[in-house]
């Protein structure tokens, strides 16, 4: 009985991926899939299905946290986070607020925040892996970035600058917006 059920598994699965990306108007949002948003508020239940009757995964517990809307069913959307995981939401724990991670190259542990859009502008910071930032636009393969530094005792200190599309995990390859 068990051998049958873990057959049938991998069949369910294959159906819910979404394609590669589905027009906008094929969408309960009327918006095209995939794309980034950010997670409204806290706590956020991330259930294994879309509908409060599905159990929980996780919970989101900071606000603004990027994740990759990649399917859609009535008022629940599936998400990706940065580590892969998938699961569900409701869309009104979701806004359109942009924000990722830096992914620095193999082989290199930070990555230069950019005072101007240009591999030849000056350094702001230096931003390891992993560090969150707001993304404010992107355009010509750069992205207007700030990321604010938390120091244990001190003041919050804020960086702006831009960083490469490729730098970021939040930002599609050759993605507009502003």
């Amino acid at each position: 009985m068990m051998s049958r059920f873990l057959r049938v598994v991998p069949v369910l699965v294959l159906a819910l991926i979404p394609p590669a990306a589905i027009a906008a108007g094929e969408t309960p949002s009327g918006l095209p899939l995939p794309r980034f948003v950010t997670t409204r508020s806290t706590p956020i239940n991330v259930r294994v299905g879309p509908g409060t009757k599905y159990d929980v995964s996780w919970i989101y517990k900071v606000a603004g946290t990027p994740v990759e809307i990649i399917q859609e069913f009535d008022v629940w959307r599936k998400i990706r986070d940065v580590d892969g995981s998938v699961g569900w939401v409701h869309q009104n724990m979701l806004s359109g607020n942009r924000a990722g991670y830096v992914l620095p190259e193999a082989n290199i542990e930070r990555v230069a925040l950019r005072r101007a859009a240009g591999d030849d502008a000056g350094v702001s910071a230096w931003l390891a892996s992993g560090f969150p930032v707001k993304i404010s636009s992107c355009e010509s393969g750069w992205c207007a970035v700030s990321a604010a530094d938390h120091p244990p005792g001190g003041a919050v200190v804020t960086y702006s600058g831009y960083l490469p599309e490729g730098d970021l995990w939040g930002v599609y390859r050759g993605e507009s917006f502003d």
